[in-house]
C-alpha cells in the first residue's frame, strides 16, 4: 500500500534506514544530497511518519495535517538572510521547549544547516547547544547539501541520513507523479543535471521543447560565416533570459508568501529584504548556468549521433565519412571545453560567440 515515503523515488537506502527509525527515532536526524535530491521531500515525509500512529500510512488524518504543513507540532524554521542568525536558532530552541499539542513529538525542522557556518555572526554553536539537551519528545530534522567540517561538532550530535543524485529516470517518475504530462515530464527531466527543484521549473516552461530544438538545431545551421555564428549565439543567449521567466515567477510568489507572512505578524517589509533579493539573484545565475549546461549536452548528443552514423558508414566502405568523424570528434572536444569555461563566470554571450565561431570552423 503507498505511504508517505512513495515520494522518496530513487532513494531506496534513504528510505529503508528511515523505515527501520521511525518506531524508535532519536533526538535529532541530519539529511544530507547533492542539490535538487529531494531533501525536503525526504524531512517532511519522515515528519509525518514520526507524527503518525501506523508510522506513515499516508492516509490518515495526521499524515495529511504534516503533509499539508498544517501540524502545530511541526516547526519549519524561518532564515530570513543568507545565513541563518542566532535569534533565529533560538527561537528554534525555543519551540523545542514545547510539550506536543498532539499526542506524537514536537519536530523542529531546520534546513540547510550549513549557512550557520556563513556571515559575520556564525550561529553554528546557537545550532549545537539545542542539540545537547532536547526534551524526550522533541526530534529536530535537519538537512544540508554540504557539511563543512566547522559543523563536526553537530554531525556527532545527529543520525545521517544521506540521499543521493536523482537519475534522469527518478526525476521523471516524480514529476510524473507530481501530475504533469508525460512530454513535459521527459524533457524536464533531462535538462535537470539531476536536480528535482531546476526539474520542476522547467516543467512549468513552455518554451522548454523550443529551446531544445534550437539548439539541435546548431549544426545544421551553421554555415561558415562568421555573422550566421554570431546570430546564433545572440539568439540562443536571448533565450536564457526566456527560461529564467518560470523561475522568477516562483520567486515572486515565495516573496508574496514572505510578504503575507510579515503582515500577519504586524510587520510592514520583509526582515532582510536585500538578502533575500541577493539569494534571488543568485539562484538565477545558477539556473541559467545550468540552462547553458543543459544546451551543450544536447548539443553534444547530436554530434554523438553524427559521429555514430559516420563509423558506421566508415566500416561499410564510404571514405568520405572519414571527415566527419574527424570534425564530430573535435566538435564534442569544442563543446566540453566551453562546459569547462562555464565555472570561470565568462559571459555566457561570449562564450556562446566563441563556440559557434569555432564550431563553424570545421
Amino acid at each position: 500500500m503507498p505511504d508517505v515515503f512513495d515520494v522518496l523515488i530513487g532513494q531506496d537506502a534513504a528510505e529503508a534506514m528511515l523505515r527501520q527509525h521511525v518506531a524508535n527515532p532519536v533526538h535529532a536526524y541530519l539529511f544530507t544530497g547533492p542539490p535538487g535530491s529531494s531533501l525536503h521531500d525526504a524531512l517532511v515525509s519522515f515528519a509525518a511518519a514520526l507524527q503518525c500512529p501506523q508510522n506513515g500510512c499516508g492516509d490518515c488524518a495526521t499524515c495529511r495535517r504534516v503533509l499539508e504543513g498544517k501540524d502545530t507540532d511541526v516547526y519549519f524554521a524561518q532564515r530570513s538572510g543568507l545565513s541563518w542568525r542566532v535569534d533565529e536558532l533560538r527561537e528554534a530552541e525555543r519551540v523545542s521547549r514545547r510539550r506536543p499539542l498532539g499526542s506524537g513529538y514536537q519536530i523542529v525542522v531546520i534546513e540547510e544547516v550549513e549557512l550557520t557556518t556563513t556571515g559575520s555572526a556564525p550561529s553554528a554553536p546557537a545550532l549545537l547547544k539545542s542539540l545537547e539537551e532536547p526534551p524526550s519528545r522533541t526530534i529536530f530534522l535537519l538537512s544540508a547539501e554540504e557539511v563543512p567540517e566547522t559543523l563536526d561538532t553537530v554531525v556527532s550530535r545527529c543520525v545521517q541520513v544521506r540521499l543521493r543524485a536523482l537519475r534522469e529516470s527518478d526525476i521523471e517518475a516524480i514529476l510524473l507523479r507530481d501530475g504533469n504530462d508525460p512530454t513535459s515530464s521527459a524533457a524536464a527531466a533531462s535538462g535537470a543535471n539531476g536536480n528535482l527543484h531546476r526539474a520542476r521549473i522547467l516543467v512549468r516552461d513552455p518554451q522548454l521543447h523550443s529551446r531544445l530544438a534550437a539548439w539541435r538545431s546548431v549544426p545544421q545551421r551553421l554555415t561558415g560565416a562568421p555573422a550566421v555564428s554570431s546570430a546564433i549565439a545572440i539568439e540562443i543567449a536571448a533565450s536564457l533570459d526566456q527560461a529564467l521567466a518560470p523561475l522568477v515567477a516562483a520567486q515572486e510568489e515565495q516573496l508574496e508568501q514572505r510578504l503575507d507572512d510579515a503582515r500577519e505578524m504586524g510587520q510592514r517589509s520583509i526582515a532582510n529584504r536585500r538578502d533575500l533579493d541577493a539569494q534571488f539573484k543568485r539562484e538565477q545565475r545558477r539556473f541559467r548556468i545550468d540552462e547553458v549546461r543543459f544546451g551543450l549536452s544536447a548539443l553534444v548528443n547530436v554530434y554523438r549521433d553524427r559521429l555514430r552514423e559516420s563509423l558506421v558508414n566508415v566500416q561499410d566502405g564510404h571514405r568520405r565519412d572519414e571527415h566527419r568523424v574527424d570534425t564530430s570528434l573535435r566538435a564534442i572536444d569544442l563543446i566540453l571545453l566551453t562546459n569547462e569555461r562555464l565555472s570561470s563566470n565568462v559571459d555566457e554571450t561570449l562564450l556562446l560567440n566563441d563556440l559557434m565561431l569555432s564550431l563553424a570552423e570545421l
